[in-house]
């Protein structure tokens, strides 16, 4: 039996998660608690889940803090659910940062109707989180970058690199950016991430990053050297040609692998137009979105990598890469930099 445990300091919160638990196959609730501090009593009296709900704002001690603290001490999946979710905020994007393996939008109002009209929803993020293999990881915070990036002068592209990341892909793509040397080949990336999300997070990344401008992407940018572009939340990128220069697509249409952007969505058109001057990238997640994607980058004659079990938080789209025969290669995370450094 799979046991949750739900931290939340809203009462109606709290019992709309506690019904709906009660009617997934396998799974129990645990215990609940308004907060972490009372929670960790909690856990003296009932032990630890399997999985946490865990809110952001709350009393005694925020979301954000407790999940740091636990992300460095025990593999325990944790699904976030805040009214900050909605606004893209600097402390959803921590959540990420710390392991979240995903965020849910907790409405500010009618809460009946959010856990009746989403139940299935729900659900199937608690049955997935429950699945994932999380890891402890040790938070070492990258310095932040303190000077005007010159973007004026960046090239277009001849060569590039387009990388895929789900659960665990914020820790990871910190890595990746802060590895990358100055007029590296540029670079485009689909996160699996919330409308909202993804401009907070390119700042984030651009903060940090020595040498790299990055931004959220945009129809019709051109793909530049020393450039990262990151498809936003919401919204499929595509990767096209048009004479010398590799330039960015954004579609609207639905879900492909259950999600919007979709790894496989990027992969696919890169495979079309791009063939051996492109190199992709699958990195840590979970499910299967990239895969087939990327078995065509590689059957196009692109080279292909996916992040080594050693390193991916969850090692769940880089293993099925490799089942397909998709990846050439698997790479501990501080090798993808490296890699990507040496294209030429």
């Amino acid at each position: 039996m799979i046991r949750v445990m739900i931290i939340d300091d809203s009462i109606a919160v709290r019992r709309g998660f506690a019904k709906l638990i009660d009617k997934i196959a396998g799974v129990e609730l645990l215990g609940e608690a308004s907060n972490p501090v009372d929670a960790i009593e909690e856990f003296k009296r009932v032990g630890l889940p399997d999985l946490f709900i865990l809110d952001i704002e709350m009393p005694k001690m925020d979301g954000i803090t407790f999940l740091k603290k636990l992300s460095e001490q025990k593999a325990i999946p944790v699904i976030i659910c805040s009214t900050l979710v909605a606004e893209g905020s600097d402390a959803a994007i921590d959540a990420l940062r710390y392991g979240a393996v995903d965020i849910i939008e907790k409405p500010r109002v009618n809460l009946d109707a959010f856990f009746s009209e989403y139940q299935e929803e729900l659900t199937l993020k608690i049955q997935a989180a429950i699945k994932a293999h999380v890891r402890v990881v040790q938070h070492i915070e990258p310095p932040v970058v303190k000077y005007v990036k010159d973007t004026a002068s960046l090239r277009a592209s001849k060569k590039f690199a387009a990388i895929g990341a789900s659960t665990g892909g914020v820790q990871a793509l910190e890595k990746v950016v802060s590895g990358l040397k100055k007029d590296h080949a540029g670079v485009v990336v689909t996160q699996h991430m919330p409308v909202g999300f993804t401009a907070s997070f390119a700042r984030r990344l651009n903060q940090i990053a020595p040498f790299s401008y990055i931004k959220e992407a945009q129809n019709e940018d051109t793909i530049k050297d020393g450039q990262v572009l990151i498809a936003p939340g919401g919204i499929h990128m595509e990767v096209y040609k048009i004479g010398d220069l590799y330039k960015i697509r954004l579609k609207d249409f639905p879900k492909v692998n259950s999600h919007k952007p979709s790894v496989t969505v990027l992969f696919k058109s890169i495979a079309k137009t791009a063939f051996a001057n492109a190199q992709g990238y699958i990195l840590t997640g979970m499910g299967s979105d990239g895969a087939a994607g990327l078995k065509m980058m590689k059957d196009a004659g692109s080279k292909t990598f996916g992040e080594s079990e050693k390193t991916a938080i969850v090692y769940g789209m880089p293993r099925v890469a490799k089942e397909m025969e998709a990846v050439e290669a698997e790479l501990v995370i501080d090798d993808v930099a490296k890699t990507i450094n040496e294209i030429i």
